[in-house]
Order: C-alpha cells, then sequence, then structure tokens
C-alpha cells in the first residue's frame, strides 16, 4: 500500500528519516533508482540510515515488484531520484494518486518553483500530463511545510 510517492534527488537523507517517515507511519522505504541499485555503498548507507524496523528496498526502477508494493497491506514511502522516474515507475505499475515533489536541485534549463525545487519545461509538462490523470502533485520539503500545490508550480514556473 503506498503512502506517498516523492521526488527527491538525495533519496534517504535526513529530512525524509526524520521528518517523513514518522508523519506517514511506514513499514517499508522503496527507492526507485538505477544508480542506488548498482552501488552496495550507497545502499549499504541508505539501509543504515533508516530504523532497522521498516524495511528497506532499493532497486532499479524496472526491477521493483510494483504490483506487490500498490497491493499489500505494507504501508510503503515509495522515493524516486527525479521526475522521470516517477512517470517510468506509474508506467511499470505504480498506482500514482500522490506525488510530493522534495528535492530537486537546480541545473541547466530549470526553474526554481519552490525552495528546494527546480524544474525544467520537459518536467512541468510531465508533471501536468500526471496532474490531468489526476495524480495530485505538491511541493514541500516536510510534512509540517505548506504544500505547493501543481497549479502554483505552474505559474511560479511561467514566472521564472
Amino acid at each position: 500500500m503506498i503512502s506517498l510517492v516523492r521526488v527527491d534527488n538525495r533519496l534517504i537523507h535526513g529530512q525524509v528519516v526524520e521528518a517523513w517517515l514518522p508523519h506517514l507511519k511506514v513499514d517499508r522505504v522503496a527507492v526507485a533508482d538505477d544508480e542506488a541499485a548498482q552501488n552496495a555503498l550507497i545502499r549499504a548507507a541508505m539501509g543504515l540510515a533508516v530504523q532497522p524496523s521498516i524495511e528497506v528496498m532499493i532497486q532499479r526502477v524496472a526491477e521493483l515488484p510494483w504490483s506487490r508494493i500498490v497491493n499489500d497491506d505494507v504501508r510503503t514511502l515509495v522515493l524516486v531520484r527525479d521526475v522521470k522516474d516517477a512517470v517510468e515507475a506509474s508506467a511499470r505499475g505504480l498506482a500514482l494518486h500522490k506525488l510530493n515533489l522534495g528535492n530537486i536541485h537546480f541545473a541547466t534549463g530549470r526553474k526554481q518553483v519552490s525552495p528546494s525545487v527546480y524544474l525544467s519545461p520537459e518536467e512541468v509538462q510531465q508533471l501536468a500530463d500526471l496532474a490531468k490523470q489526476g495524480v495530485a502533485v505538491d511541493a514541500r520539503g516536510t510534512p509540517n511545510d505548506r504544500a505547493v500545490t501543481f497549479e502554483e508550480i505552474r505559474e511560479r514556473f511561467e514566472k521564472a
């Protein structure tokens, strides 16, 4: 059972461990990231950052058992590095109802839409497509932050 899908290019880090995990009360974190899945050191470090009672799965986007994650009774936080991976996960069976944009770093061609989220025109279009499918998209760093809605994200992008 999916509690939240979060785009965060840092994947598992302090903000996720200290704010999101207690807020969501999840029993599993599923990291869908090709780079992390191929690096044993990164997998080990991320696994150690999460309390032992929470299962940590770190696999390539194409290899996560999406059907099981969506349909079992284990409350799960799904983390992906970028919007592209969220779209791919959705195409592979991730039932996407809510998408939180947590941290997407600046890169050439990206515009700032929240304190920690920068988006490219392609990413805004991908998010618009998801929103049209009924996905509630928001940007916020922690659960206590005010959620920036997709409409606000689009307005900020156009003004930036």
